[in-house]
């Protein structure tokens, strides 16, 4: 039997991971997300989630989704375009595009599906493909990617029918070759020449917390008539005077092509992505977008929740504000205790250990001394890069943050990394 067949492939695979140290196992947290989680019955320090500003168990946030369970119902069994879209949907959507700057913006139900919907729509749609452009008159479109570029992007570079476009890949961050790339295409195009040109890039960059050099980037753009895509994920709630991400961080609010983002990392914390730009092109996404017309709405709780967040933020700095305080505090902290610290301003410190057998030691230690926190290495990140992967967070009080650098240091001479 075939289904014999696969189950035994299935089982040696699952095996090679375990042996590789590749296995993922997933933790089991007993009650809501927050600074401290119980975990086997045992209450630890969270250092682990994209929790940036606390929001995931917010009381405000916490009430206007349970009202909102009262008045809208708990799910609408839809698509959008079927009867899936009630007022409030356009409202945030409304909402997001006047926090970001933008024209107007559309909801995903995850921020993997935007990534997927926008790229597999602009490249690959036959009518949209068959107009005529005084700009970019041939039938190839060029996607230069930064190396590092979330999972969701490199998926959905995969979606591109092959013969419809070409695909860049340039070093994490290295704009001289990027410049190089699109200087040789602007020297010698196919055939026809290009349609459209994208540069594609995260915001800020999950494993380091580095964040594009946007300004640059935005440069290039202009000066090789480029569309700028970037995924402000893990930006957007965090970075900027308002929160409003990376564009607003740099001094260019309003000035980036389209913007993809979500809902589910500092800004509540639960689901739902978007795009948002130019209205014409949120019009096609509604239009054309396949992860978009095929996906259930985004469940009412979930879009009065992520409202409230937005009006949090505009009524208040305080918690954008805390966790810029909280994230220079630990950094420098875990820096005066001996550690190979990356620098940075995002709350995703990592503190970089090399070896990934010392990192899941490590990781497992701090665990069951009570702190929470993520080891990454090899193929995740580059090999010999091995780290743990702190995320700061607003809801963490000066005890926390003590507290865990306390349990560092001591796991830290424990293992014989510090001295």
């Amino acid at each position: 039997m075939y289904s014999k067949k696969l189950t035994e492939n299935v089982k040696k695979e699952l095996e090679n991971l375990k042996q590789a140290g590749k296995f993922k196992s997933e933790r089991e947290i007993e009650g809501a997300q927050g600074a401290e989680v119980v975990l086997n019955g045992k209450k630890v320090l969270m250092f682990a989630s994209n929790n940036y500003l606390g929001l995931a168990n917010h009381p405000e946030i916490e009430k206007a989704a349970k009202d909102a369970i009262d008045k809208y119902g708990f799910g609408l069994s839809s698509v959008r375009f079927i009867s899936g879209t009630q007022k409030l949907h356009k409202e945030l959507e409304k909402k997001l595009a006047e926090f970001l700057g933008t024209e107007d913006s559309i909801l995903y139900s995850t921020n993997f599906m935007s990534n997927l919907g926008f790229f597999a729509t602009i490249v690959n749609d036959e009518t949209l493909r068959g107009l005529e452009n005084s700009d970019a008159s041939g039938h190839i479109d060029a996607i230069y990617s930064d190396e590092l570029n979330h999972a969701s992007i490199i998926d959905a570079f995969k979606l591109c029918k092959k013969e419809n476009v070409i695909k860049r890949i340039y070093p994490h961050g290295d704009l001289a070759t990027l410049e190089k790339m699109l200087e040789e295409d602007r020297i010698s195009p196919p055939a026809g020449g290009y349609r459209f040109k994208f540069i594609v890039t995260d915001g800020v960059f999950s494993m380091e917390g580095y964040l594009a050099n946007l300004p640059e980037i935005k440069k290039l753009a202009d000066k090789y008539e480029a569309l700028l895509f970037v995924d402000d994920a893990h930006a957007v709630g965090v970075m900027g005077k308002t929160g409003a991400g990376t564009p607003e961080h740099f001094g260019l609010h309003g000035q980036i092509d389209v913007l993809s983002g979500t809902f589910g990392k500092a800004l509540g914390g639960a689901v739902g992505g978007y795009v948002a730009g130019r209205k014409e092109i949120i019009e096609l996404m509604r239009q054309k977008s396949r992860t978009y017309l095929f996906s259930n709405a985004v469940p009412p709780s979930v879009v009065v929740a992520s409202s409230k967040a937005l009006d949090l933020l505009k009524k208040s700095k305080e918690l954008l504000q805390k966790v810029k305080e909280n994230t220079k505090y630990f950094r420098d902290g875990a820096k005066k205790l001996g550690f190979d610290v990356l620098d940075g301003e995002h709350p995703i410190v990592p503190v970089m250990l090399g070896d990934a057998k010392t990192t899941q030691e490590m990781s497992k230690k701090l665990l069951e001394k009570g702190l929470f926190v993520v080891g990454l290495w090899f193929p995740v990140v580059p090999e010999g890069k091995a780290r743990l992967r702190f995320q700061v967070s607003a809801a963490h009080s000066r005890e926390h943050l003590d507290r865990a650098l306390a349990i560092l240091a001591s796991v830290g001479k424990e293992m014989g990394i510090l001295r």
